[in-house]
């Protein structure tokens, strides 16, 4: 059976559900509170995707109403939040860098997730915001020195669409790069709409788009990636133990500010990120600290209808 996993309601009081389409493509949401708390490395870990779609099968489940329900990210605040960059050749190549020959990895706060609708902070002093839709990567099981890539795949859960936030001024001057500081800013991760399992998903040929302000900005394909999801699991695993509810972000493709070819965001932009058959995100920018959230009302009507109609 196809599922797609969510969590809905308010910021830190998200219900777990998984929903389903019916034979006219609408989507039924079901409640997952008498199953798990929530949806996380220890639902993952202990087969909760199997017994979700039980549950759904036997009837066991009571079916909800999405309506007037903000959408937070579908995995609950992860451990680690693992990032690898470069990892498209047409993106290293408008970075102006040489493609990779192993994985370049770097480290988010977990507190940087956010959900997929959710108002976007552009940083106070911020003047080189940039978008960067992602492949996220969800890991279902404890990964640790793993003896090949076709185990590796094994320890995949499922995907979510992922926007990795970046301030280049923070991120890129001088001799080292500051990376860390230009990736850990608050809200610079939302994920969703969905969490997909990863049986139901085909990773190596995914259309990823961007749009800002209606015009499209990236537009790739998950074909494009250097290292595939499986095999940066593998190299992952020799340097760090990934657990179960880890969110891995695989890289952007070309099409970014960072490229010379388009402005960094402004506040009252508006961002739309799809990745195939994961869903689509959507954040309206403000200034931090202007005590105004810009927008954030709009796009809770904006997500207060069926959340089945975010494509």
């Amino acid at each position: 059976m196809n599922v797609k996993f969510a969590r809905l309601g308010a910021a830190g009081n998200e219900q777990p559900v998984v929903l389903v389409e019916d034979g006219n493509g609408a989507a039924k949401y079901f409640s997952l509170t008498g199953l798990t708390r929530d949806i996380d490395g220890g639902f993952l870990a202990a087969d909760g995707i199997a017994r979700a779609r039980k549950a759904l099968e036997s009837g066991e489940l009571p079916e909800i109403s999405a309506e007037g329900l903000r959408i937070g990210s579908p995995i609950a605040r992860p451990r680690s939040v693992v990032c690898i960059g470069l990892n498209y050749t047409a993106h290293a190549a408008e970075s102006g860098a040489t493609p990779p020959e192993v994985p370049v990895v770097f480290l988010k706060p977990s507190n940087t997730v956010a959900g997929p609708f959710d108002a976007a902070p552009i940083p106070p002093s911020s003047a080189k915001y940039d978008w960067e839709v992602e492949l996220g990567v969800v890991i279902g099981k404890e990964a640790s020195y793993l003896s090949s890539v076709e185990e590796a795949a094994g320890h995949i859960a499922g995907y979510v669409v992922a926007n990795d936030l970046s301030e280049r001024d923070y991120q890129l001057p001088g001799a080292a790069g500051q990376w860390t500081k230009g990736k850990s800013l608050p809200a610079s991760s939302p994920l969703g709409p969905w969490f997909v399992p990863a049986d139901q998903v085909d990773a190596g040929k995914l259309r990823l788009r961007t749009w800002v302000n209606g015009e499209i900005r990236q537009d790739s394909n998950t074909s494009d990636m250097i290292f595939d999801p499986a095999t940066v699991v593998h190299h992952l695993s020799q340097y760090m133990v990934l657990e179960a509810g880890d969110v891995i972000l695989t890289g952007t493709p070309e099409g970014v500010a960072l490229s010379g070819r388009f402005p960094f965001l402004q506040p009252g932009d508006v961002v739309e990120l799809e990745v195939e058959g994961l869903g689509r995100q959507r954040q309206e920018f403000y200034r931090a600290g202007t005590h105004n959230a810009g927008g954030s009302e709009s796009l809770a009507a904006a997500s207060a209808g069926d959340p089945a109609a975010v494509r």
